[in-house]
């Protein structure tokens, strides 16, 4: 009796058990998917935490690791402060084991199905916020790397790709529809995720705390129900199952893709589709793509309190000046901007990708990329003007694009490789959001850290980081 009972626990998790049954209303698949992203997306709404934890010691202010003490030092000292970039790691760390964990796994997550692979990202990333949260707690850098980035990065990738070709095979009719479905709870996880953070740091915080390790105990039990309550709410289509009334093949395609008829004779196998010269294009895109998006979500909620400042709360006095009271009133504005960022990622999720169904997956990328070049390239005049709504609105639409970046990809490579193996080779190309993920913060929060220190004010500090980022887009538009 005792040994059959993992046996039948595991059997639950069984994708033969997630086989829906005649009749299931394929509209009730999506929300299943909405419960895991919504979850595993506030990786983007983080940088609410960046500056809290720059004062874990110091409480009201912080106090700065000496030049002379070494990264080992950083990571274990429990008398010093850390800085945003070695916090920005942990951000880095998350896109990072996101990308490799969906490459390694997206093979395995075909054979087993999305129940459970989801279930695997719930312990991953809810757990390792457990970790970090001891890590906040005993002040051990090395242990939020580990919990939240590493373990949690794990998490994020299975649980990120669990659904797409589930989707993929439920809408053989609207993919990139489909794609934007299961991808936009993602980019959304940060607008609901940020806002409560910040409300539960502000409850928690006290003489002795900046309460950000009770926030993420919390924030790791409500994750977990959800996400459990998503994993098993997963349907998989029968064989052979086709849609009510389909007639056949839709994907969006204009004459002239690389994604036409021929393409679209067989499913490639993963091996097959990595030796193609579409792959490694479509790879470098998606790669170029991110880190210009990635390192501004990063950075999104010190980035509007440093560059404006006082002029958020109507006064003309730099971010440097500001008392804790300002300071505080000016988070919580801060973290308003990262949920309207996640928003209107959500969005254009939905939007772009639904769109890319009619104007092609290439005309889509190409849109996005050329108005990113010239937004970006805005952006430090706005800045210099303070001018905050256009700011704002600039990286709201910045943002749209970004995350209908995402959303069309899956169906850009079913179009290209067929549905069979869908799910393992987006796993293989979501590498590229891992070299994303180290490019993107690196370039942010160096270029910045540089930029400060050598006496540029913290207001113009991000102005040659935008410039840079608008580069990596225009070779990204080359490809």
């Amino acid at each position: 009796m005792v040994s059959t009972i993992p046996e039948s626990l595991l059997g639950v998790l069984d994708k033969r058990r997630t086989i829906a049954g005649p009749g299931l209303n394929r509209w009730l698949v999506p929300p299943a998917a909405l419960c895991v992203h919504l979850c595993i997306g506030m990786a983007y709404g983080f940088s609410v935490f960046w500056l809290p934890l720059t004062r874990a010691v110091g409480i009201t202010q912080p106090v700065p690791c000496p030049p002379s003490l070494g990264l080992l030092g950083r990571l274990t000292t429990t008398t010093y402060d850390w800085d945003k970039p070695l916090l920005g790691w942990m951000y880095t760390l998350f896109f990072v084991f996101l990308g490799s964990s969906a490459a390694v796994f997206g093979t395995w997550l075909e054979r087993a199905g999305p129940r459970k692979a989801a279930v695997v990202s719930a312990v991953c990333w809810c757990g390792g916020l457990v970790i970090a949260a001891a890590g906040v707690y005993w002040h051990q850098l090395w242990l939020l790397w580990l919990g939240s980035g590493v373990i949690g990065g794990i998490g994020l990738g299975l649980g990120y790709i669990s659904p797409v070709s589930t989707l993929i095979k439920w809408f053989p009719d609207r993919r990139g529809m489909a794609t934007g479905m299961a991808i936009m709870g993602f980019g959304g996880g940060a607008m609901v995720g940020s806002p409560l953070a910040d409300t539960l740091m502000k409850h928690f915080a006290g003489p002795e705390s900046v309460g950000v390790w009770q926030t993420f105990l919390v924030l790791a039990a409500v994750y977990f129900v959800f996400m459990m309550v998503g994993a098993f709410a997963y349907r998989v289509p029968p064989d052979g199952w086709t849609p009510a009334g389909w007639g056949g093949d839709r994907t969006g395609s204009k004459a002239g893709d690389p994604s036409g008829p021929a393409a679209r004779q067989r499913s490639f196998t993963v091996r097959e589709a990595c030796r193609t010269r579409q792959f490694w294009l479509v790879w470098l895109v998606l790669c170029l793509n991110v880190s210009a998006g990635i390192g501004v979500i990063g950075m999104a909620s010190p980035m509007l309190q440093e560059v404006f400042g006082g002029r958020l709360l109507g006064l003309k006095i730099p971010f440097e000046a500001l008392d804790a009271a300002q300071l505080g009133r000016v988070a919580a504005m801060a973290a308003g901007f990262t949920g309207l960022l996640s928003l209107f990622n959500i969005l254009g999720r939905f939007f772009w990708s639904s769109l890319s169904d009619w104007l092609g997956r290439k005309t889509t990328y190409a849109i996005f990329f050329l108005f990113g070049i010239a937004l970006y390239s805005a952006v430090p005049a706005v800045g210099r003007a303070g001018q905050i709504a256009l700011f704002c609105g600039i990286f709201c639409l910045i943002m749209t694009m970004y995350g209908g970046g995402f959303a069309a990809i899956p169906a850009y490579l079913a179009d290209l490789f067929g549905t069979g193996f869908v799910g393992a080779i987006h796993g293989r190309l979501l590498t590229a959001w891992s070299v994303a993920g180290i490019l993107g913060p690196v370039l942010v929060n160096y270029v910045n850290e540089q930029q400060v220190r050598a006496g540029v004010p913290r207001a113009a500090a991000y102005d040659r980081t935008m410039m840079l980022l608008a580069g990596l887009l225009a070779v990204g538009f080359v490809c």
